[in-house]
């Protein structure tokens, strides 16, 4: 149902239910609940979909449709992109405002770098004690490979126009003024990052110098800092907060088994090569995304 027919349908039926009697009028309270999961980056792999502004948007605004006083968002994420992260929480925010509905956020596992990024457009953020919150901070890793080109006798040729078209080549060595140049590019982002933290936590923030240089604590260490706003699971704090009849309704986006994974439905035909590089991408994915999460010990 397109979000402004399921808008419509509950503009009715609000309106409906204010004119029957008191004792007639239903109680129960449904409330709808995103589930954002995983790392996050733009496009995402085949076989190895991610959290980005494309994939969540539809769901965010779905969410927002409903004829409900919140909106409860799940969140288990080790981060990734700061981009795609600052997007999904600015739909977050907008549509919060224009709809004029509090966000109500449940850390799980992990919410942490662009993962906590999200979080903070919660009016109040929830975890477990537990869970994982903070590592605010920005982090760019690669592999070099100059003396393993000398060993196996590869030589590597790159031509550019434009002095600076090659810095942090993996197959070059390491040069000072090109990790400078990275390091400042860093500090930007992570000032960003900062102030979007100050800006939606504001006073509930601890004074701890630790809080912005990247570490992350327990949920119940959270709690403390000023980092989350209570401890507590998803169903209990809904039913506390709206009613024991409270319902709890999954927003998700109606995607099939191939269709996700985008092998079939497409009017482009897939050869092996196409298959044999999709599975490739996925491995490399998958890498990635092991290393996010094994940071952090999960």
């Amino acid at each position: 149902m397109p979000a402004t027919i399921a808008g419509d349908h509950a503009t009715v039926k609000r309106l409906f239910n204010r004119l029957l009697p008191k004792s007639w009028r239903s109680t129960v309270v449904t409330i709808p609940v995103i589930r954002l999961h995983g790392t996050i980056m733009a496009g995402g792999g085949q076989f190895r979909p991610s959290l980005s502004i494309a994939s969540t948007a539809g769901l965010i605004e779905k969410a927002f449709s409903f004829d409900a006083p919140a909106v409860a968002i799940s969140i288990n994420s080790p981060g990734g992109s700061p981009v795609q992260s600052r997007l999904i929480f600015k739909r977050i925010r907008d549509l919060a405002v224009e709809k004029n509905k509090k966000v109500l956020v449940f850390v799980e596992d992990v919410a942490a770098s662009g993962g906590y990024m999200i979080a903070v457009a919660g009016d109040e953020i929830f975890a477990d004690p537990s869970s994982i919150v903070g590592s605010i901070g920005v982090v760019s890793a690669s592999f070099g490979f100059p003396e393993l080109m000398k060993k196996i006798g590869v030589e590597r040729r790159v031509h550019t126009a434009g002095q600076n078209k090659a810095v942090l080549d993996p197959f070059k060595p390491e040069k000072k003024e090109d990790v400078e140049r990275l390091k400042a590019l860093q500090l930007e982002v992570h000032e960003t990052f900062i102030d979007l933290v100050k800006e939606r936590r504001g006073t509930k923030l601890a004074d701890d110098p630790d809080l912005f240089t990247g570490l992350f604590w327990t949920g119940k260490r959270g709690l403390e800092l000023g980092l989350v706003d209570a401890l507590g699971d998803m169903r209990t704090v809904l039913k506390t907060r709206f009613g024991p009849k409270t319902q709890l309704r999954l927003v998700s986006a109606p995607r099939g088994l191939f269709g996700r994974f985008g092998l079939f439905g497409s009017n482009k035909g897939f050869s092996a090569p196409d298959i044999a590089a999709a599975a490739a991408s996925g491995i490399i994915d998958a890498a990635e995304e092991r290393a996010l999460w094994t940071r952090f010990g999960l």
